[in-house]
């Protein structure tokens, strides 16, 4: 997507319906976690917090910065793992986007959106997403440990809302890029 931010998991609607086998839950979830792309957004987030000094124990400069390209990595690659492979496997969720490609632009970016709230169970209709949230709640857990502020129970909700908003987010941009890279590289 965009040519830089990896999209494994997005399927076709006519997809909707398939299982997904175990072992591709978590090939997913691996090339989302160890593609080279990873490591630009958390490069670009490391940046961010270090323009606003975020944990400031970590210090500034190279150490600072390579603190919180190292933390900003963590934090995504055991989101997607968690969330797209570990979770869906334990739970039998599908955690493949289905992208609509029709509809009104509002209805497509609230689908979207609200596929962080909604999925597939592997035995067919939907549910309350407990991949994405479980998931990223386990993220967000493990990464107190390496993380020595904010650790109190409001910056971890916030911390999980914000891994969550990001997934929603990265949805909708799913959604539609296709349609954005239609009309921006259409050729005559």
């Amino acid at each position: 997507m965009f040519g830089v931010l990896p999209n494994y998991r997005t399927a076709d609607a006519s997809q909707e319906g398939t299982v997904l086998p175990n072992r591709a839950k978590l090939t997913i979830a691996s090339k989302d976690s160890f593609d080279y792309p990873l490591v630009a957004l958390a490069g670009a987030l490391a940046g961010l917090g270090q323009l606003t000094n975020s944990d400031p124990s970590f210090g500034q400069g190279a150490k600072g910065f390579g603190h919180r390209l190292l933390t900003n990595y963590a934090d995504q690659a055991m989101g997607n793992m968690f969330t797209e492979g570990v979770f869906p496997v334990l739970l039998h969720e599908d955690p493949r986007y289905f992208r609509r490609g029709t509809g009104s632009i509002a209805s497509r970016a609230f689908y979207a959106f609200t596929r962080v709230i909604v999925t597939h169970k592997d035995s067919g209709g939907r549910r309350f997403n407990y991949s994405e949230w479980i998931g990223n709640a386990a993220a967000v857990g493990i990464s107190n440990a390496y993380y020595p502020e904010n650790r109190t129970l409001a910056d971890n909700g916030t911390k999980l809302l914000m891994q969550v908003g990001t997934d929603g987010a990265s949805q909708v941009m799913k959604e539609f890029w296709p349609d954005i890279k239609r009309k921006l590289f259409h050729k005559d």
